[in-house]
């Protein structure tokens, strides 16, 4: 079937995959999208926003029916950059099929998802389903996630947009397809710890105060354990990633000292007692010391969607098409779900992530097949329960 059809993933996926949407370019690959799901009767809008010291980012969302509720697929149309082209077996953004592999950026994360999402909303209203069907598809994942899907999420809900329940396709799949699903995020926070000394030649430390000395039973403290783990969340960790003083000498006593950190932290704290307890435990250790503690933009909460109904639809389909029932995850890194969670329950579902962000990142064509019947079956046991 032709791209334009939307009911067939390979078709549909190659085509994105040949829009270069390197973050923040759209690439061609939301008209894309909104020429198929246009076709298909939903009604499209694409919307660019803009912010200080940020690149504009258009995103596209789609809805098809008027009640409720509303049953929400959310992606990114958006690629990390290929690399070095020559290192690619395939050209990246040929969407070629070798031995029935698709490969190309965004195979994997997450334009497969994207095309298989659509292809199962369209067989889904093709075989009589009903309900009403929303898509969230942002360009601005893979960079600062400002223009994207926070905004469209306020865009949508100031329109009088709201939503039942959302599936995010992120590749969760770790060892076959299906294995996993996400049903929650541990929060991310960033700081940076800066102690200052006093510059002085290593000859005569009385004269200086190295700050480096000062800085070591600091970040001691700071990795003391956070916690030990909760119901559906492992430990919360805290890894110091860099340790900079500026000094290009060897008998330089430095004037001060950085270290950046980052938490990844589970449901036992939240921003605000995170950042609190880290505090206390500088200050207790910082013994004098002159320092500054200050926490980076963008940090997110954890959350969960607690298993119940919607988290046993989408297991059950998984099982359906697979025979294995899902492991429930919190574990990796962060996605848009940390700004969906806020208007409905969001889990994620989707194709192997082995090769995401990797030269050569692929999927394999039976594995985006399945996964659109997935979603399929997804729909229709939630629409049949409401």
């Amino acid at each position: 079937m032709p791209a334009s059809s939307g009911t067939d993933p390979l078709a549909l996926a190659q085509a994105l995959i040949r829009c270069p949407s390197v973050t923040p370019e759209e690439g061609g690959a939301l008209g894309v999208l909104a020429q198929v799901l246009g076709s298909a009767g939903f009604a499209v809008e694409r919307v660019t926003f803009s912010d200080e010291d940020t690149p504009d980012v258009e995103n596209l969302y789609a809805r098809i029916g008027t009640g409720e509720p509303v049953f929400v697929f959310a992606g990114h149309t958006d690629v990390v950059p290929a690399g070095d082209e020559a290192a690619w077996t395939h050209p990246p953004f040929s969407g070629e099929v070798v031995d029935g592999v698709l490969y190309g950026r965004g195979a994997a994360d997450m334009k497969g998802e994207v095309a298989a999402m659509i292809a199962a909303a369209l067989r889904y209203r093709a075989a009589g389903g009903t309900g009403s069907i929303a898509f969230l598809i942002t360009g601005d994942e893979e960079g600062p996630a400002i223009n994207g899907t926070p905004k469209l999420l306020d865009w949508a809900a100031k329109r009088g947009e709201r939503f039942g329940h959302c599936l995010l396709g992120e590749p969760t799949s770790i060892s076959a397809l299906g294995d996993t699903l996400k049903i929650g995020r541990r929060g991310s926070l960033s700081g940076m710890l800066t102690v200052h000394g006093r510059q002085g030649h290593v000859a005569y430390p009385d004269k200086a105060d190295n700050p480096i000395r000062r800085l070591l039973p600091m970040l001691l403290a700071l990795q003391e354990p956070l916690d030990e783990g909760t119901t559906h969340f492992q430990r919360s960790n805290l890894e110091i990633t860099s340790v900079d003083v500026g000094n290009p000498t060897v008998n330089v006593i430095p004037n001060s000292a950085v270290a950046r950190f980052n938490v990844r932290f589970n449901d036992a704290h939240s921003l605000e007692s995170l950042q609190d307890l880290l505090r206390q435990r500088v200050d207790k250790a910082a013994n004098g010391a002159r320092y500054e503690l200050s926490f980076v933009r963008g940090a997110s909460e954890s959350f969960l969607t607690e298993p119940g109904r919607f988290v046993d639809v989408l297991s059950a389909a998984v099982e359906a098409e697979t025979g294995r029932r899902p492991e429930l995850s919190t574990s990796g890194g962060t996605s848009d779900a940390r700004f969906i969670k806020d208007y409905c329950p969001v889990v994620e579902l989707g194709v192997m992530n082995t090769t995401m962000h990797q030269v050569d990142e692929r999927v394999p064509v039976a594995d985006l097949e399945a996964m659109t019947r997935i979603y399929q079956r997804v729909l229709e046991g939630y629409f049949a329960q409401s």
